[in-house]
């Protein structure tokens, strides 16, 4: 039996019992650590399965994408016009454990990856996840926070390393300790953290983040009935429900104002913040979902098209960090 997600689904108490002064380290300072180092640091955390090294249980559908009538408006970007595009999407869990239960607190939260591929064949990819911000601020942070974990098992002395980064790193206590619990893949929403630079025809530039919301409503279960559901219960619900009908996510950019954090993906914009809608997915079949299909499929964060840039530095490491987490899938 695969006993790392009993041990990873009691951090969650004890990062609710870690100390916390008010010190908020929140820099976009250069980054010391490599993109193989973060890897490894996943790897130490959560094992080396051979499998994605964060978000390794998941699921392929396909649908399509609808761009809104507005979308030209706040962009020039090839899918953001008038035709359509096909999607390729991938819901999962957290972690790097390819057979987590659905039902651990550790599985949160939740990954959305979409590709889009045009009808030129070109494609650009978006990854988000269930929570409105990162833990940390920048990548060196987060191998920190993951290092922090793998050193403090139910043995480590306290304080363990966990409490210690967790007191003075509180917006990575809140990511821990206050994530929501889906019913379904298909009915909670998802965030891009990371911002990005939109540019129009006539040149005009805004600073955005993705947020995709399901048409159907965000529905969540309490934590007993988190607690009672099975292993597989997202797995199994999203493959009926896509089996009757298809489901649709509405795609919006949340546009920054003045003063709004831009490389700190782990501060969320104020929820007054104008959103502008970019267009429809709908998503209507399962993929193949064989082993082979998934070690295939990658998300890269920088594959953009013209007319968006990244604006986070945050995206370039990630970006650098996910064909090394491919090439040890194989």
């Amino acid at each position: 039996m695969n006993t790392k997600y009993f041990y990873m689904s009691s951090l969650l108490s004890m990062a609710l019992t870690a100390g916390a002064d008010n010190t908020v380290y929140a820099q976009t300072e250069g980054q010391t650590s490599s993109p193989a180092q973060l890897v490894d640091a996943l790897h130490t955390t959560f094992g080396n399965h051979h499998s994605r090294a964060v978000h390794a249980k998941g699921i392929i559908l396909e649908g399509s994408f609808t761009p809104a009538p507005d979308a030209p408006k706040w962009t020039k970007a090839a899918h953001l016009q008038k035709e359509h595009s096909k999607v390729v999407i991938r819901f999962s869990d957290f972690t790097g454990i390819p057979d987590i239960p659905d039902n651990s607190g550790s599985a949160n939260p939740r990954g959305l990856a979409i590709k889009f591929i045009m009808k030129d064949g070109k494609t650009t990819d978006i990854v988000g996840h269930s929570f409105n911000g990162f833990p940390t601020p920048n990548s060196d942070q987060f191998r920190e926070l993951l290092l922090a974990i793998a050193a403090s098992g139910p043995d480590a002395a306290k304080p363990t390393k966990l409490d210690n980064f967790l007191g003075s790193h509180p917006v990575a206590k809140t990511f821990l300790t206050t994530q929501k619990l889906p019913a379904s893949y298909a009915t909670i929403n998802y965030f891009g953290v990371n911002s990005f630079k939109f540019t129009t025809e006539k040149g005009n530039q805004h600073y955005i983040r993705y947020q995709f919301v399901p048409v159907e409503g965000e529905h969540l279960l309490t934590p007993d009935e988190f607690a009672q559901a099975g292993p597989e219960y997202l797995m199994e619900e999203i493959k009926a429900r896509v089996a009757k009908h298809p489901f649709k996510y509405k795609m919006y950019a949340e546009i920054a104002e003045e003063g709004d954090e831009i490389e700190d993906p782990s501060v969320a914009w104020p929820t007054t913040r104008k959103k502008v809608l970019l267009g429809t997915i709908e998503i209507n079949k399962l993929a193949t979902n064989t082993p082979e299909q998934d070690k295939a499929l990658s998300f890269i964060p920088n594959n953009i098209p013209d007319g968006i840039e990244t604006a986070d530095p945050m995206l370039n490491f990630r970006s650098k960090a996910y064909p090394v987490s491919v090439k040890e899938r194989q």
